[in-house]
């Protein structure tokens, strides 16, 4: 009769089908039923992980069957801070390529938006671009989104065929699909997301040690309650948009 770990390493390599997986559901140790219902509840997972990708790649397949090989999935990140910029990534994602659990950036959590940047990055043609705040300040955050998604799309190294984009509709000549939550239906658009988001913490990490009042290495420029109570007691940092309610507020507010 096999251990517990015996068996634990077993299940390691095991599937519902094998008839070893039979066995184990006759044996009336606590210790071998206790191994199995973790075994089957990763199992589950990893199902629904795979069922969750299978339809995040709904576009995908669709468009490479009208032909479409090159495949670029758009996003952008920060339009709704109160400072720093907004970032934008393109992404063509190679055939293939499995990045089970990608999701929207903001569902998830820090080191598995950097598992799945640094694969990005190794694997897939990327292009990020930067708008700065004085740019957002000038043109509104809309604008300035848009410009960011096309220059990064114009930014790519390989030229894509077809465009899927996150919400937005783009000035390309690119054929081109807009989805709203596209960065939670679409792997490409879900990778530009990703890449975008890890890029720009970065950048307001940077601030941060420019800026510490502000708590930039947390918040990431959001409106925070810590935030806003610096921007009272400290007034505004160079990188706050100035266009943006309450930076603007407090701005008239210390004219009057």
């Amino acid at each position: 009769m096999k251990s517990i770990k015996e068996i634990e390493q077993l299940l390691k390599n095991s599937d519902r089908e094998d008839d070893y997986i039979k066995t184990l559901r006759l044996d009336e140790r606590k210790g071998v039923q206790k191994a199995l219902g973790r075994w089957e509840k990763q199992i589950e997972k990893r199902e629904a992980l795979l069922e969750k990708y299978e339809l995040m790649q709904k576009y995908e397949k669709l468009f490479n069957r009208e032909g479409y090989r090159l495949i670029a999935g758009i996003d952008e990140v920060g339009r709704g801070p109160l400072a720093g910029p907004v970032v934008a990534a393109a992404v063509i994602l190679p055939e293939n390529i499995q990045l089970l659990g990608i999701d929207d950036s903001k569902k998830l959590s820090e080191e598995r938006r950097l598992y799945y940047y640094e694969r990005i990055m190794e694997e897939a043609t990327v292009s990020t671009c930067m708008i700065d705040h004085h740019e957002i300040d000038t043109m509104n955050i809309l604008e300035a989104s848009k410009k960011a998604m096309i220059h990064a799309v114009n930014s790519l190294h390989t030229q894509p065929d077809f465009l899927l984009i996150d919400a937005v509709k783009l000035p390309t000549p690119y054929p081109s699909e807009s989805i709203i939550k596209g960065d939670s239906k679409s792997i490409s658009i879900a990778a530009a997301s990703v890449v975008a988001k890890v890029e720009r913490d970065r950048l307001m990490k940077d601030y941060d040690q420019q800026y510490p009042d502000y708590g930039f290495a947390k918040n990431m420029g959001y409106g925070t309650k810590e935030h806003l109570r610096a921007i009272e007691e400290k007034g505004i940092s160079p990188i706050h948009r100035r266009s943006f309610a309450p930076v603007k507020d407090f701005l008239i507010d210390n004219r009057r």
